[in-house]
């Protein structure tokens, strides 16, 4: 089973991406309280990439949202075409996103993606 979503890389698709994984998720038959921690941590990934990737005057991309129900986990990808990662001490937010992740996922990564931007990938257990 496996599912792919996109939207404009801005603040309003946070939400409508995040609820999307999540029907996915409860779908799959993930427990409840997993699918508030799949949920969570794709909307830090979501909200990294609004604010971070498309930084300095770049201009909007897309997001896109993949989901794929293997034999014993979710995995959960969140791309966009951004600027990449950078330190940034400009940053309006805390820096909590990453490690919030990184907490919540099994398996986390992040990289640069091929042609500019960045992946997230996250595993979670099937429960």
């Amino acid at each position: 089973m496996t599912e792919r979503w996109s939207a404009p890389a801005a603040p309003a698709s946070v939400g409508r991406l995040r609820n999307a994984v999540g029907t996915f998720a409860r779908q799959a038959g993930l427990p409840s309280g997993l699918v508030g921690d799949v949920k969570l941590a794709v909307s830090e990934a979501l909200t990294n990439a609004v604010v971070h990737g498309y930084r300095g005057g770049s201009p909007r991309g897309e997001l896109v949202v993949r989901a794929a129900l293997r034999a014993r986990h979710l995995e959960v990808v969140v791309e966009d075409g951004g600027v990449g990662m950078a330190p940034r001490p400009d940053s309006p937010g805390m820096g909590v996103g990453m490690p919030l992740i990184a907490s919540l996922a099994e398996e986390s990564s992040v990289k640069r993606r091929a042609g500019g931007g960045t992946v997230v990938r996250m595993r979670f257990p099937r429960g």
